[in-house]
C-alpha cells in the first residue's frame, strides 16, 4: 500500500515539475529599441575596437615623440670574481714569470642630451600629434558609420515587417472574396470562370505574403551582422515613434550643409591633420642634412682585490685597499660635446625626402577629393530628401484615391455590376497604394538618416 501511494506521488511531482521546467527552459523573447540595437553594436563592432586600437597605438607614439627631448640614460656593471694573468718581467738576476689572481669590479653610468638634429625630434613630435588627433577624428567617424549602418537596417526591418502585414491583410482580404465568390458560385451568382480567377488571385496573393516574409527574414539577419550577435537570438524591434510619419516639411538647403559638413565632418579633419602630419615629416626627413650635437656625461668607478700574486715561485704582497674603498675613491667623471655631420650616405636621404614628399601630395589629393565628395553627396541627398517628401504627399492622395476605387467596384462586384478583372485590379491598386506610402514613410527617414551621416550630425550615445 505504502509503495502505491509513493509510486502515485511521483507520478504526480513529475506532471507537475515538468510544465514548469519546459517553460523555463524556453528562452523569451528579446524587444530591442533603435538606441539598444545601437549600444549592442557599438560595443561588439570589430572596426569600432581597430579604431581605438590605433588611437591608442598612436597615444604611445606621441609619448615616444616627447622622450625625444628627454636624456638618454644607461647603466653598465661588469664583476670578475676570478682573474689569473701570467706575464714576464725583467729585473737584476734576469727574466722572471709574474702571476696575478684577482677579482675586479667596474660601474659606469652613462647619460647622453641631444642639442640639436636639424630639427628632427621637434617635427617627429608635430607629427604625431596631429596623427593622434586624425586617428580621434578616425575613431568618431568609425562610430558614426556604425551608428548609420545599424539605423538603415532598423528601418529597412520596421519597412519589411509592415509590407509583410500589409501583404497579409491582402490575403485575408483575398481568402474573404473567394470564399463569397464560392458561395455565389454555389447558388448561381458566379460563373466558374469568375470563381477560378478569384482562386489564381488568392494563390498570387498567398505567394507574394511568401515573398515579403523572405524580405523580412534578410533584412533580419542583415541588422544580426550589423550589431554582430549570436545569428540564434530570438528579438523583435520596437516601433518607431508617430514622429516618423509626420515628415518635417522644410526642405534642406544644400549649400548650408555643404558648410556644415566641411566643419562637423570627422572624417574630413582627419584628412586634413594627416595633411599637416605629412607636411611635419617632410621637415623630419631633411634632418640629416643638419650637424647632430649631443651632450655626454659619463661617470665611472672600478676596483681590484688581487687574491694572489708572485714573482717566480716567491710570494709576493702588495697590499691593495679594500674594493669597497676603492669603488667610493675611483670615482671619475667626463663631460663632453660631440659633433657629427653626415657628409653623404648615397642619397638615402633624398630619398627620404621625396618620399615624404609624395606621401604630402597624396594626402592632399585625398582631402581635396573628400571635399569634392562631401559636395556632391550632401546635393544629391537634399534632392532625394525633397523627392522623398513629396512621395509621401503623394502616397497619401494615391491611397485615398484607390480605397474609395477599391470601395465602390467591391459594392458593384458583390451586385454582379462589375466584373472580376476591374475588382482584381481595384484591389492590387489599393495594395500597391498602401504599400507606397509605407514606403515612402521609411524612405523618408532613411534619406533623413542619410542627410544626417553625410553632414555628420550623428550624435553618438
Amino acid at each position: 500500500m505504502f509503495f502505491r501511494l509513493f509510486s502515485y506521488f511521483l507520478i504526480a511531482a513529475f506532471f507537475f515539475v515538468c510544465p514548469s521546467t519546459g517553460t523555463s527552459a524556453e528562452t523569451a523573447e528579446k524587444k530591442f529599441s533603435l538606441a539598444r540595437c545601437i549600444e549592442i553594436a557599438l560595443n561588439n563592432s570589430t572596426s569600432a575596437r581597430k579604431a581605438q586600437n590605433t588611437l591608442k597605438l598612436q597615444g604611445s607614439d606621441v609619448l615616444r615623440s616627447y622622450g625625444s627631448f628627454l636624456p638618454r640614460l644607461s647603466a653598465s656593471a661588469s664583476y670578475s670574481p676570478y682573474v689569473l694573468s701570467r706575464s714576464y718581467t725583467q729585473d737584476n738576476s734576469g727574466i722572471t714569470s709574474l702571476k696575478s689572481e684577482s677579482k675586479s669590479l667596474d660601474l659606469i653610468l652613462t647619460s647622453s642630451l641631444n642639442l640639436f638634429n636639424g630639427f628632427r625630434d621637434y617635427a617627429s613630435l608635430q607629427a604625431a600629434l596631429k596623427t593622434e588627433d586624425a586617428a580621434r577624428y578616425s575613431l568618431s567617424r568609425a562610430l558614426q558609420t556604425i551608428v548609420f549602418d545599424v539605423t538603415q537596417s532598423y528601418y529597412q526591418v520596421l519597412l519589411n515587417r509592415e509590407l509583410f502585414e500589409i501583404a497579409r491583410e491582402n490575403l485575408l482580404l483575398s481568402r474573404d472574396q473567394l470564399t463569397l465568390t464560392n458561395r455565389q458560385f454555389q447558388i448561381g451568382l458566379k460563373s466558374i470562370i469568375d470563381r477560378d480567377q478569384q482562386q489564381a488571385d488568392e494563390a498570387e496573393t498567398r505567394l507574394s505574403v511568401i515573398k515579403a516574409e523572405t524580405r523580412l527574414q534578410q533584412s533580419m539577419l542583415e541588422l544580426v551582422r550589423r550589431m554582430q550577435i549570436d545569428p540564434t537570438t530570438k528579438f523583435s524591434l520596437e516601433a518607431l515613434p508617430d514622429s516618423l510619419n509626420t515628415p518635417v516639411s522644410a526642405q534642406p538647403d544644400p549649400e548650408s550643409l555643404v558648410t556644415i559638413a566641411f566643419q562637423r565632418r570627422s572624417d574630413l579633419k582627419s584628412r586634413e591633420l594627416a595633411v599637416k602630419a605629412a607636411t611635419w615629416q617632410v621637415t623630419q626627413a631633411r634632418s640629416p642634412f643638419y650637424p647632430r650635437l649631443d651632450l655626454n656625461f659619463n661617470v665611472s668607478t672600478g676596483g681590484i682585490d688581487y687574491l694572489h700574486q708572485s714573482i717566480g715561485n716567491v710570494p709576493f704582497i702588495y697590499s691593495y685597499p679594500p674594493l669597497s674603498n676603492q669603488l667610493s675613491n675611483s670615482i671619475g667623471y667626463s663631460v663632453g660635446l660631440n659633433l657629427s655631420w653626415t657628409i653623404f650616405d648615397g642619397f638615402q636621404t633624398r630619398y627620404n625626402i621625396e618620399s615624404a614628399k609624395i606621401n604630402n601630395i597624396n594626402q592632399q589629393l585625398d582631402y581635396e577629393d573628400l571635399k569634392n565628395y562631401i559636395f556632391i553627396d550632401l546635393h544629391q541627398a537634399a534632392k532625394e530628401y525633397t523627392s522623398a517628401w513629396m512621395q509621401i504627399e503623394t502616397a497619401k492622395i494615391s491611397l485615398k484615391a484607390a480605397q474609395s476605387a477599391f470601395d465602390g467596384i467591391k459594392r458593384k462586384y458583390d451586385l454582379g455590376a462589375t466584373s472580376f478583372i476591374e475588382l482584381s485590379s481595384a484591389r492590387a491598386s489599393l495594395f500597391n497604394a498602401r504599400s507606397n506610402l509605407s514606403q515612402a514613410t521609411y524612405n523618408l527617414a532613411l534619406q533623413k538618416n542619410i542627410l544626417d551621416f553625410t553632414t555628420g550630425n550623428i550624435t553618438l550615445p
